[in-house]
C-alpha cells in the first residue's frame, strides 16, 4: 500500500495520551488532510478514527522508534508536510524528525532554552531577570562548593526531565551523598521559599495574549513522595498583576516567535508587595488538567492553539470568555507502584463541596506505567467555583474523603494494598 499518489497534504501527528487532552479531529480537517498518527499502545484509544494511518512505537520519545516508523508512513503516504507534537518530552523529538525531513517548524535550536533548564536559567540571568542562583551542577564537589557560597537548602535536578523526575531537596552538605551523578547533566540551584506558581497561556512573540495564574497546593515535588496534587486559580489582583508582568519579561527573555506556555514562578509576599521569582518555563500547554480546566470553564483550548502553531498557522482568534468562576484541579497519587490493578475507588463527584468533574478508573481496571505522567494516577478531579478560597476548600475536602487501593498488576491473590492519602497540604 501506497500513498504517494494521494494529493492532501500529509500531517504526522506524535501523541502518547490516552484520553482526549488534545482533540485532534477538531483541530484538523482529516478528510482535506492525510493525518498519520505515531503513537503508544496507552494512547492509541485518543487517535482519531479518522486517522488516516497508525503506527504504534513503545515510547514517543525514543528517537530511533519514531524515526522508524516515520520512514514507513513516508513511504505508505508521501513526505511529511507537518509533524506535530504537543507533549512536553516529545517535543524536540518532533523537532530533530523536522529537521530530517524539511519540514517547516520549530527547530531544536529553538526548543533548547525551554527544555535544557541550564540554558533556560541561562537567558533568564542574562536579561537581568530574577531567578534563583544557579550552576552546573556536574559532580559532589561542585555542589558543595555551590553551597557553600550561596547556602542551603538547595535544589539539584536534570537540566532535561519533566514533572519533578529526578529533583533532589539538599538540605544539607551530608544529604549530597543521596544524588548520584551519572551520565545525565545536572543544575544546582538555591532554594526558593516562596509560593509556587504555575501560568498558562499564549505568547504572541511580544506580549501575552491569553494566560492565568494558578497557585500549587502542595508541590509537584511533593507529588512524587505521596503528597497529593493541587491547583487553583489565583484571583488576587494584585499577584496577579505582579505575575503578569513578569511573565512576559521572561517568555520574551527566551523567544521572540509565538508559542503556547507554561510557566512556574515563585511569589514571595513577606514583604508586602508580591516579589515575583523564575522557575521554569515549557513551550507547550500545561498538564494535568489545565487543558480540560481552559476548555470547559474559560471556554479557550489552548491544546488547539498550540497545534495550529505547529501548522503554522494562527492561533484560535476567540478570546476566552469570562465566566467569572475560577478553576481548579486535585491528583492523587497512584495507590501502588504502576501498573496496579484497581481494587477500591470511591467516586467524589456529587459531593458538596466537591468536584465537577473526575477521572477515576473502575475496580478491576489496571493502572498502566505510562509516559504521561499526570495522566496515570489515582485520582483526578476538577473545580470550580466563585472564589480561590471555594475551590481549595472543596479541593481539599475531596483529597481529605478520596480513598483509592491498588494492588500490583502481576499479584494474583487479590490483596489489597492500601496507601492512606494525605489529608491536609503541607507546607511545602
Amino acid at each position: 500500500m501506497t500513498g504517494t499518489s494521494d494529493a492532501r497534504p500529509h500531517i504526522v501527528v506524535i501523541n502518547r495520551w490516552r484520553e482526549s487532552y488534545a482533540r485532534y479531529a477538531d483541530y484538523l480537517d482529516h478528510a482535506a488532510h492525510h493525518v498519520s498518527y505515531i503513537t503508544t499502545g496507552v494512547g492509541r484509544a485518543s487517535v482519531p478514527a479518522a486517522a488516516g494511518d497508525v503506527m504504534v512505537v513503545a515510547a514517543t520519545d525514543d528517537l530511533e522508534s519514531v524515526r522508524a516508523a516515520l520512514r514507513v508512513l513516508a513511504v505508505r503516504h508521501g513526505r511529511p508536510d507537518r509533524i506535530v507534537a504537543l507533549k512536553e518530552d516529545d517535543l524536540l523529538i518532533a523537532a530533530q524528525l523536522r529537521e530530517e525531513w524539511g519540514c517547516p517548524g520549530q527547530r531544536v535550536e529553538q526548543l533548547a532554552h525551554f527544555r535544557d533548564k541550564y540554558l533556560m536559567a541561562t537567558g533568564v540571568a542574562a536579561a537581568g531577570l530574577d531567578l534563583p542562583a544557579f550552576a552546573r551542577a556536574t559532580d559532589a564537589a561542585a555542589v558543595l562548593e555551590f553551597g557553600g557560597t550561596h547556602g542551603w537548602p538547595l535544589i539539584v535536578k536534570p537540566v532535561m526531565g519533566s514533572s519533578s523526575e529526578g529533583v533532589v531537596r539538599l538540605d544539607g552538605p551530608d544529604d549530597v551523598r543521596s544524588v548520584r551523578f551519572t551520565d545525565t547533566p545536572m543544575i544546582v540551584q538555591s532554594f526558593e521559599a516562596g509560593q509556587i506558581y504555575h501560568v498558562d497561556g499564549v505568547f504572541t512573540g511580544q506580549d501575552i495574549q491569553h494566560w492565568r495564574a494558578s497557585r500549587y497546593v502542595n508541590t509537584c515535588l511533593g507529588f512524587r513522595t505521596g503528597d497529593f496534587l493541587g491547583s487553583v486559580e489565583e484571583d488576587d489582583a494584585d499577584i496577579n498583576r505582579a505575575i503578569g508582568e513578569s511573565a512576559v519579561r521572561y517568555l520574551r527573555a527566551l523567544s521572540a516567535e509565538p508559542l503556547v506556555f507554561h510557566l512556574e514562578v515563585f511569589v514571595n509576599t513577606s514583604t508586602g508587595l508580591p516579589r515575583v521569582s523564575f522557575l521554569e518555563v515549557g513551550a507547550r500547554v500545561g498538564g494535568a488538567e489545565i487543558p480540560f480546566i481552559w476548555r470547559e470553564i474559560h471556554g479557550y483550548d489552548l491544546m488547539d492553539a498550540a497545534f495550529q502553531l505547529q501548522l503554522g498557522r494562527p492561533v484560535p482568534e476567540a478570546p476566552p470568555h469570562d465566566s467569572g468562576e475560577v478553576g481548579g484541579y486535585l491528583l492523587i497519587p497512584a495507590p501502588e507502584e504502576r501498573p496496579c490493578r484497581i481494587t477500591e475507588v470511591t467516586p467524589m463527584t456529587g459531593r458538596s463541596p466537591g468536584p465537577y468533574a473526575e477521572a477515576l478508573l473502575r475496580v478491576g481496571d489496571v493502572l498502566p506505567l505510562a509516559d504521561a505522567y499526570y495522566e496515570h494516577v489515582g485520582g483526578r478531579f476538577r473545580f470550580r467555583g466563585r472564589s480561590g478560597q471555594d475551590v481549595e476548600e472543596a479541593l481539599v475536602a475531596t483529597a481529605a474523603a478520596f480513598r483509592v487501593s491498588g494492588v500490583p498488576a502481576d499479584v494474583t491473590d487479590g490483596t489489597p494494598v492500601r496507601r492512606e492519602q494525605l489529608l491536609e497540604p503541607s507546607q511545602a
